[in-house]
């Protein structure tokens, strides 16, 4: 895709504003159908970077991430087993304000060796690092994580909660106050089998990440930043990088378990 039709187009979208809450919002999604830019073509990956960990920036030779159907598949058939091959298609521009919606689903079962939190697991990676300074062996950017997860089958394997947060390298605060544990569960309900579920964040610079999952909020935190406690992140914190993360890439996940993405979807935030 060319990146130079995204930033006029970004341009375009004066009229976008924010997202209002409860019953309002589907209102507010007619008015703003057509200032959503589609960022997957539906042919290839044009526009995007692959980074796979044990490989050079750009070496998509295991096919992890590839273009089938009109959808961007993500799968495993060149492993007979996992052994770290972590995965992350990132959009070739940094952002800072914006909302991105992400259509996706988990197909079929996890490539054998792929660890046990892995099963149905992917993510939405955002304030990512540049690709350029990630480590070869790196299994993770540096990046706010909004988790994509799938459920049991139907009801009878329980619950679990998707879009929730993760933060690799980083930290956020929550109602005023630093939060570092790594990981912290969201008010979503759970999306069972491989139906398709949709996942929507707006990203307010350094200021405030909300996640939205059918149409609801269901988790909110304010000002990400690095984590000097963490290495890949001190790393960026000695070249120069300022703790509060106000922008950067976004990047869509590969951590073992076969998905499918059809839809990639921006809106810039210019209020």
């Amino acid at each position: 895709m060319d990146l130079s039709k995204i930033a006029i187009g970004a341009l375009l979208l004066a009229l976008s504003c924010a997202a209002p809450t409860g019953e309002d919002r589907s209102t507010y999604e007619d008015s703003q159908a057509d200032t959503w830019i589609q960022l997957f073509n539906g042919e290839n990956l044009d526009g995007w970077r692959v980074k796979v960990s044990g490989y050079e920036l750009d070496d998509n030779s295991l096919d992890i991430f590839r273009v089938e159907d009109g959808v961007i598949r993500i799968g495993f058939d060149k492993l007979e087993s996992f052994n770290g091959e972590f995965g992350h298609l990132i959009y070739g521009a940094p952002l800072d304000y914006y909302r991105l919606r992400v259509e996706y689903r988990f197909l079929g079962e996890q490539l054998t060796g792929g660890p046990g939190w892995a099963w149905r697991n992917s993510g939405v990676m955002l304030h990512g690092q540049a690709p350029e300074t990630m480590t070869v062996d790196q299994s993770f950017p540096v990046s706010i994580e909004a988790q994509m997860l799938g459920g049991p089958v139907d009801a009878s394997g329980g619950t679990r909660t998707t879009a929730n947060l993760c933060t690799p390298g980083t930290n956020v605060e929550i109602d005023g106050k630093l939060f570092t544990p790594h990981c912290l569960n969201s008010n979503s309900l759970t999306h069972y089998g491989d139906e398709w579920a949709t996942i929507e964040l707006e990203v307010r610079g350094g200021e405030q990440i909300r996640h939205w999952m059918d149409d609801t909020i269901v988790l909110s935190y304010e000002a990400p930043q690095l984590d000097p406690n963490d290495s890949d992140a001190r790393r960026l914190i000695e070249a120069g990088a300022e703790l509060p993360l106000a922008s950067g890439y976004f990047s869509l996940q590969a951590e073992s378990h076969p998905m499918e993405i059809r839809s990639v979807k921006l809106q810039i935030i210019t209020d």
